[in-house]
């Protein structure tokens, strides 16, 4: 970003300017792109880059370092590439190891079927933390904001969660 953008129009959009909000999206568009070029996969890359951009103008206003925007905006679209990674391991899961590793390795499939009987047998608030976390890609604090927890209580709450899933799996 240019030195004058990011600190006129920056500084405006985190006001709230509806018009600098939209100029500082168009022109952090490019940017993102070429980046999430190099995290996500080809056909994810406008998804992650959309989803980005739409987390951003709802965010923005809680950013408390504007000096920060660039790393921040960066690493929205990282997560998102993730997310839309790991999606699509999950809708394919199936399909992959059945045609690349049909007989070699039977044993993820099994695994799959443990981790989902494990997560499973967590109740319910332990199962919902555990799957915002590591399903949907969420920070601590986007877990906190969404279930209205504070940050220790989701830690607690995750910690706890993956202890119950290890004792689970545990022979």
């Amino acid at each position: 970003m240019t030195v004058s953008m990011a600190h006129g129009d920056l500084a405006a959009a985190h006001s709230g300017d509806r018009a600098a909000l939209e100029r500082v999206l168009a022109h952090s568009r490019q940017d993102l792109r070429r980046y999430a070029e190099f995290h996500c996969v080809i056909n994810d890359i406008e998804d992650a880059v959309q989803e980005s951009l739409i987390t951003v103008s709802r965010k923005l206003r809680d950013l408390r370092s504007l000096e920060c925007f660039a790393s921040w905006t960066f690493r929205i679209v990282k997560r998102e590439c993730n997310r839309l990674k790991r999606g699509m391991r999950l809708l394919t899961g199936d399909a992959i190891t059945e045609n690349i590793l049909p007989v070699v390795l039977p044993e993820p499939c099994e695994w799959r079927h443990d981790v989902a009987a494990a997560l499973e047998s967590l109740p319910d608030h332990y199962r919902e933390v555990v799957l915002l976390r590591d399903l949907e890609g969420l920070t601590i604090a986007e877990i906190g904001e969404r279930l209205e927890l504070t940050r220790e209580a989701v830690k607690a709450r995750l910690h706890r969660a993956r202890v119950l899933a290890r004792e689970y799996l545990d022979p």
